[in-house]
């Protein structure tokens, strides 16, 4: 079996030096010796050894979990980011079968109806309030934050983020109606009702989320003005001026891309705006890794444009326009990770050591995705009327 192993790393690393220790205590080199990027991790055990030939993308991230997988004199992501710039779905057998089989079983696994979504949602965001406030922004934001000039710190980029996308929102008129779908914690609602004069509706799945965006509302004496409900986009009745929509798109599924345009198409007003701001990958339709559909977002996947215009088409909408942002959520998590990673002992204290190791591999092969794996961020401004929206981009950037 170890020599099996031994012959697919020889295969399959070629940027970066690695070393493996074996689980008979044996060291083997891999890549060049002269990189810059080196990392050394222990295979612990045969029965992960064997894990990793048949599914290396579930078992890697479970075997550092159990402890089975340990990085030596380096970190997790050190290992990550060797492993992750090779070309492990081309190269590793075991992971071009599983591929196939995820891209197969896609439509099943998102199969995400209202009760269903629900759950998906619940899993990774009726988390424990404290946890995100350990890592994300003060207002936090769990989305792809907006650098610049590349030199800002977490708090100032994930403002601009929320400038940014209020920009596209057009907000030229008093007392318009917004829909947020995703809403989170409610900062983004809470920061246009704030600044601008409009009146926010909120929606999200999550009962954690809710009871904080609420009492957020009230502590800042916005409930006149924000509102916030338990609710499905599906289930969303009346009109609004316009919508925004910030990393919720990822956990629609791609079964109901079209019924989800066709629900905005039904509550946005005919000379409407909407901002969909998403995680998106830029090398076409593909599959969710198994470990992060395991134990991170079940029911998630990253779109590509071209699914996700092909659903706003088949609604008769109108893209007005379209940015990408290539590198700004690799920045954005660096700062979490780097946050988490302060907090080790207190996360540990609120939940365990496998937990830890969880969310530390999940950061960091986010992080790492943005680089190695075609991940981006899209914004598509979208409307039902040709003339909703200026000719130029000028509106967005004037004062």
């Amino acid at each position: 079996m170890m020599k099996l192993m031994d012959s697919i790393f020889k295969h399959l690393i070629k940027k970066g030096y690695l070393e493996v220790i074996y689980p008979d205590k044996h060291s083997k080199f891999y890549g060049h010796a002269q990189s810059k990027h080196y990392a050394c991790v222990e295979l612990l055990t045969l029965e992960i050894c064997k894990r990793l030939l048949i599914n290396p993308g579930l078992a890697f991230g479970e075997g550092y979990m159990s402890g089975e997988i340990r990085p030596v004199n380096c970190s997790i992501y050190d290992v990550l980011n060797i492993l992750m710039s090779n070309d492990l779905s081309h190269d590793h057998i075991g992971e071009k079968i599983a591929s196939i089989w995820r891209y197969c079983k896609r439509f099943w696994s998102q199969l995400n109806r209202i009760q269903q979504s629900q759950k998906n949602v619940a899993h990774h965001y009726d988390l424990r309030k404290n946890l995100y406030e350990l890592f994300l922004d003060q207002d936090l934001q769990y989305s792809c934050a907006y650098f610049k000039n590349g030199n800002e710190n977490l708090a100032e980029a994930q403002k601009a983020k929320k400038i940014h996308i209020a920009s596209k929102l057009l907000l030229n008129k008093p007392n318009l109606k917004i829909l947020d779908i995703g809403c989170g914690w409610g900062g983004m609602a809470l920061f246009l009702a704030r600044e601008y004069d409009v009146e926010v509706t909120g929606i999200t799945l999550s009962q954690e989320q809710l009871q904080v965006a609420r009492n957020r509302a009230k502590e800042e004496k916005l409930q006149d003005k924000v509102q916030f409900y338990l609710t499905d986009y599906r289930l969303v009745k009346g009109s609004f001026d316009r919508i925004v929509s910030i990393g919720m798109f990822e956990h629609v599924g791609i079964h109901y891309y079209t019924d989800f345009f066709k629900e905005i198409k039904n509550i946005l007003m005919p000379d409407g705006v909407m901002l969909l701001h998403s995680i998106g990958r830029s090398d076409g339709p593909g599959s969710t890794n198994a470990w992060i559909n395991k134990y991170i977002f079940p029911g998630g996947y990253s779109p590509s444009l071209s699914e996700t215009f092909a659903a706003i088409e088949k609604n008769g909408l109108w893209v007005t326009d379209c940015e990408i942002l290539r590198l700004h959520y690799a920045k954005t998590i660096h700062f979490w990770l780097g946050n988490f990673k302060n907090h080790q002992q207190d996360i540990i204290a609120m939940y365990d050591e496998k937990f830890y190791r969880m969310f530390e591999f999940y950061l960091s092969a986010a992080e790492l995705s943005f680089y190695y794996h075609n991940h981006m961020n899209f914004q598509l401004q979208i409307s039902p009327s040709l003339t909703a929206v200026p000719l130029t981009r000028n509106y967005m950037f004037e004062k």
